[in-house]
């Protein structure tokens, strides 16, 4: 087996087994605690730039499953068409998955894709030194490097300053015909169980690219979603812009993850980056509103400053372990989001009747 090493920001490097292309990559090292879910992780687009840790010990296990589509001619598998993670860091990769719609092994998929991956890393420890530091920028290797005690910044990667939302959208925009009621979907990067969402809902999607000017191409809707995505959201301008514009003419908004913070900065709220973020599929949120406690499947490194709100508006939801905006609602108009998904896709289902209640709204 090929020796393969993750190189830390810090200098801290991390000897492995390459299991996945044998190709230097570079990003943002974050980790992930579910313990299923790798095919629609891998694919989410929020994931662009990042090196993704799984902190679950054996990885791969069911494999990975076909490209297949479903009725809408939507991949049933994968949140979009390609993998998005800069690399992978698992503890034990297996080589024999056993399942039912397992079409080829996790090893051989990250290879077509040019994934490169390490195995037989110390994962826990890894997490620890996340959890304790923050996230960090990092970089696969396929030689040992000595001199790793430059741990200046610019001699790694920063995905953060790039505008990853414009790698990942879509170009021009694209219309899913269904039913009557209309729905402008911005996509940031946006996953394909939030437009199985709405399709299944008999919506009219007209999904356009994050900088699309809605009202000025006349594009003709009765709501409006901005979907989640990589990266810092206050540099997303123009998306800012064209949101400020649903405000102000009182038009059904609903963000999704990235849409909620791009949403609090429209209305006037801050963002700021969080520690190690939200990454996992077992995130328990409190609904301010009755109280109730759901669990949410989560990917994101940046949040809302509750402080920051606008007095018109309020937290929808809040974090249970460390209280963090997990979405907000304005008072009296149909404005509203949240920072998990509730499209699922890993995770739980909890949440999925949001798409009901902005439906409803139209």
């Amino acid at each position: 087996m090929k020796k393969g090493y993750l190189i830390l920001e810090d200098g801290t490097k991390l000897e492995g087994i390459s299991v996945g292309a044998d190709k230097i990559s570079e990003g943002e090292v974050v980790f992930n605690t579910g313990m299923v879910g790798y095919p629609e992780s891998f694919t989410d687009p929020s994931y662009e730039g990042q090196i993704l840790t799984l902190t679950y010990p054996l990885i791969g296990n069911y494999g990975v499953p076909d490209d297949s589509k479903d009725k809408f001619k939507i991949n049933k598998h994968f949140e979009s068409d390609k993998i998005h993670i800069k690399g992978l860091i698992v503890s034990e990769l297996c080589e024999k998955p056993s399942h039912w719609n397992s079409a080829r092994t996790l090893s051989d998929w990250l290879k077509e894709n040019k994934i490169p991956a390490l195995a037989d890393i110390d994962t826990r420890a890894l997490t620890q030194k996340l959890r304790e530091h923050g996230v960090m920028l990092g970089k696969i290797v396929f030689k040992d490097e000595k001199n790793t005690n430059n741990s200046q910044r610019g001699n790694f990667y920063d995905p953060n300053i790039e505008n990853l939302v414009a790698n990942v959208s879509i170009k021009k925009p694209i219309v899913y015909n269904r039913g009557k009621k209309r729905i402008a979907l911005i996509d940031c990067g946006m996953k394909n169980n939030i437009l199985r969402s709405l399709l299944n809902r008999d919506i009219t999607v007209t999904r356009v690219p994050w900088n699309y000017d809605i009202f000025k191409n006349k594009i003709k809707f009765d709501g409006v979603i901005i979907s989640n995505g990589p990266g810092d959201p206050a540099i997303l301008y123009d998306t800012h812009e064209v949101v400020k514009k649903c405000f102000a003419a009182k038009i059904p908004t609903f963000g999704i993850c990235l849409g909620n913070q791009i949403m609090a900065i429209a209305a006037g709220a801050k963002t700021y980056k969080l520690k190690y973020g939200h990454r996992a599929q077992n995130q328990p949120c409190i609904n301010t509103e009755n109280n109730k406690c759901v669990i949410t499947s989560q990917n994101h490194g940046f949040a809302v400053n509750a402080k920051s709100l606008p007095k018109d508006w309020k937290p929808l939801f809040v974090n249970a372990n460390d209280k963090t905006v997990e979405g907000i609602k304005h008072q009296k108009l149909p404005f509203f989001a949240v920072q998990f998904h509730p499209e699922a896709t890993p995770g739980p289902n909890d949440t999925n009747y949001l798409f009901d209640e902005f439906v409803e709204m139209l």
